[in-house]
């Protein structure tokens, strides 16, 4: 967390983060064109908010682009904020958003987080029915054999299942990478805020694992949204408590 504070406590790199919040997904140019800054200055500074984890940087072919990452955001509001009104403070950050002007609604989603754990076992936390009925809000489970073209099936607590021909694997690289378009969306779902959300096309979430010795770096893209997407308004809100949560079960044993 001190990271972070001394990350935050550079306005060029709060500007840095706003710019990212309005529009994310820039390149080091775009984020360079936005600012009155030399170039190096600003690799300098997203060098350090990447190792901060307040941003996190996706390679697209040759280009990299960066991304703001709210798990210590998370954080410091789960540690800091808590502890005193949260409808109040929920509240004026809703009236400053609604003063200030809509952000522009982005295409992707990419969180970072790191958890203490291994390849191995983040993996099966990624794979296997009893560990993801265990962290995931409505208690569902995904099954597949994880082979690439592999149909993967979705089971919902109440036991509706989510399961069509195109909801496949992807990518498989154990312990290192695991992708498959995302699951049929109904308006029973809580991926999605609206009745209408299950007739979006399909998108397509990856996970990257990066093992870092005591801990791993997990970092999660999902993304092949349309314009004006429910689902990916959903999902914003929904992968950073299931993610959370599965950092807590794979580090105490139990879940939020």
């Amino acid at each position: 967390m001190d990271d972070v504070f001394k990350a935050l406590a550079d306005p060029s790199r709060r500007l840095l983060l706003d710019s990212l919040n309005a529009r994310n997904g820039q390149s080091l140019r775009e984020l360079c064109a936005g600012l009155d800054m030399a170039r190096q200055s600003v690799s300098k500074h997203l060098a350090i908010l990447e190792e901060a984890n307040l941003i996190t940087a996706v390679w697209r072919g040759r280009e990299k682009l960066h991304y703001l990452n709210a798990a210590p955001i998370s954080d410091i509001a789960q540690r800091w904020i808590n502890q005193y009104h949260r409808a109040r403070v929920d509240a004026l950050a809703d009236l400053k958003q609604a003063l200030e002007g809509t952000i522009v609604d982005p295409s992707e989603f990419v969180y970072t987080t790191y958890i203490r754990t291994t390849p191995q076992q983040l993996w099966r936390a990624l794979t296997e029915p009893a560990f993801t009925r265990r962290y995931w809000g409505a208690g569902m489970t995904f099954e597949s054999d994880w082979t690439i073209g592999s149909l993967v099936t979705v089971t919902a607590a109440d036991g509706t299942v989510y399961s069509d021909p195109d909801q496949v694997v992807l990518e498989a690289d154990p312990y290192r990478r695991l992708s498959y378009t995302w699951h049929q969306v109904s308006a029973r779902s809580t991926a999605a805020p609206d009745a209408t959300a299950h007739i979006e096309p399909r998108s397509k979430v990856a996970f990257e694992i990066e093992d870092l010795g005591q801990m791993v770096k997990l970092t999660v893209v999902h993304d092949g949204f349309e314009a004006g997407s429910g689902v990916l308004e959903g999902v914003s809100s929904g992968w950073p408590k299931v993610l959370s949560a599965l950092k807590t079960l794979l580090e105490t044993g139990d879940t939020l």
